[in-house]
């Protein structure tokens, strides 16, 4: 298994690959795509488009993952968030991939242990478990592989379940 986890954004946009192989999760793929405010929105909306469809061609993924969103102060971006959303299930919908929602307090609790854990926990966790990776210069990297990393563990969680009922 090959998954995909999204931190959307307008001006960054972090995401994480994982592949899952005998028990072991491998880093094959992390960063962030960062689009310009002087962009308009309908041509930032076809940069994020382009650069996930390339992901999961070029990586072969087989599931994405992304966290539920979270209305914030500002409804007008948490509106045009959805847009990048709507990205994702398309993209899921196009190349038939299962796509795994978590809210925030899941993924921190998935990661840390515990739901109201901040940013910088959570990074410290995923960067423990990649001792390899460098240090990203942006949050929303380690926030998606936060996701992503849920998004394997769930999906392990749930096979195991169906096997323990047969």
């Amino acid at each position: 298994m090959i998954i995909l986890g999204v931190d959307p954004g307008f001006s960054f946009t972090g995401f994480g690959v994982l592949k899952q192989e005998k028990g072991k999760s491998f880093l094959l793929d992390y960063g962030y795509l960062k689009m310009s405010s002087k962009k308009k929105l309908p041509e930032r909306v076809g940069i994020f488009h382009t650069f996930l469809k390339e992901k999961i061609e070029t990586l072969h993924v087989s599931a994405i993952a992304l966290e539920t969103p979270f209305l914030g102060k500002n409804a007008q971006n948490f509106l045009k968030l959805g847009y990048l959303r709507g990205i994702l299930y398309l993209l899921s919908d196009c190349y038939s991939l299962p796509l795994h929602e978590f809210a925030p307090r899941e993924v921190k609790r998935s990661i840390t242990g515990y739901g109201g854990a901040s940013k910088d926990q959570v990074a410290r966790v995923v960067l423990k478990l990649f001792p390899k990776m460098e240090m990203p210069k942006r949050d929303d990297v380690t926030d998606a592989l936060a996701i992503t990393l849920c998004g394997l563990w769930q999906r392990k969680n749930r096979l195991q379940n169906i096997i323990r009922r047969l």
